[in-house]
């Protein structure tokens, strides 16, 4: 269990939900690049206390993850005031211009100069993981929780581009749960792990909004989706989806697709994922999603990579 001072990572950020209010004007953001980390990441605070006690225990919180991952950012937090109106519109990810601050920590930084594009990529792959890691602890997959630490310090001797290695810390990740894990075990294990970070907005196509939002965190370059097809007889409905340059690497005949799956089941759809394929497409991968409103629910880490017929 990944603990720092007998805390786990899942206690931590219970404690910053309960901290957060909705119509608070003070929230924690790194002062260098912008970025607002997990667990204090869409969340609001009543005062100015209040809210340097969540960057605390968000820095708490980061210490924990760097038990299994020394390349887990650091981030120069502190705390701001928004200075207008708090409505959504109001409610930008970004420091406010004119904004009052208070730094919490000294800057530790790897890079001076992260690009955006970096900083999305990383942070996306550690939310999930750490989302994930909470959830194998909830549920007491104490054995799986210690495989997939396992793997990733064997990986952490041989990839030296921390970039490389957030990526592989999921594709490790995925493979370990497949393996280790029923489908039962695994469909519950990513469906609480997604209700762990920020909800995503209600979408009237999940399917689009997950890939749309896989390309803006840079784990692909670019989709297109076919037509959806309807079996009413079934209770099915389904859509292939084209996708490029995606940033995680087969494994043993395998493709993971946790980051797929975990956005869409964030994202709560009413016809919940009932399988999933994939096809190697020489240049890209297609995906074909088939989504049900009675089967049971299919989430799965990984899937196996069909040849093109």
């Amino acid at each position: 269990m990944v603990s720092v001072v007998g805390v786990t990572l899942a206690e931590i950020r219970r404690h910053v939900e309960s901290l957060a209010c909705d119509d608070g004007t003070y929230y924690v953001v790194c002062g260098r690049t912008g970025d607002r980390p997990v667990p204090a990441a869409g969340k609001r605070f009543a005062s100015r206390a209040t809210a340097r006690s969540a960057a605390r225990a968000t820095e708490q919180y980061r210490t924990a993850l760097r038990r299994y991952d020394p390349q887990s950012p650091y981030y120069d937090l502190i705390v701001c005031q928004t200075t207008g109106a708090t409505t959504p519109a109001a409610r930008s990810e970004r420091r406010p211009s004119g904004a009052a601050a208070d730094t919490l920590s000294d800057p530790v930084l790897r890079d001076a100069n992260p690009g955006p594009g970096r900083r999305r990529l990383v942070e996306f792959c550690h939310s999930v993981a750490a989302a994930v890691f909470e959830a194998l602890s909830d549920a007491g997959h104490d054995a799986v929780e210690t495989a997939v630490m396992d793997a990733y310090f064997d990986l952490a001797e041989s990839v030296v581009d921390p970039d490389d290695l957030c990526l592989c810390l999921l594709e490790s990740m995925a493979e370990t749960l497949d393996a280790r894990l029923t489908p039962v075990e695994l469909a519950d294990l990513l469906a609480d792990a997604a209700t762990r970070i920020a909800p995503a907005e209600a979408d009237d196509d999940p399917v689009s909004a997950t890939f749309a939002h896989l390309v803006e965190r840079g784990l692909l370059g670019e989709f297109t989706l076919s037509p959806w097809s309807v079996d009413l007889d079934g209770g099915t409905r389904s859509v292939a989806v084209r996708i490029s340059d995606y940033a995680l690497s087969p494994r043993r005949g395998r493709l993971p697709v946790l980051p797929i799956v975990f956005d869409l089941c964030r994202r709560r759809p009413e016809w919940p994922l009932s399988s999933l394929r994939v096809v190697d497409a020489d240049d890209a991968w297609r995906i074909t999603l088939v989504l049900a409103r009675e089967a049971e629910p299919e989430t799965p880490a990984s899937v196996p990579i069909q040849s093109r017929r």
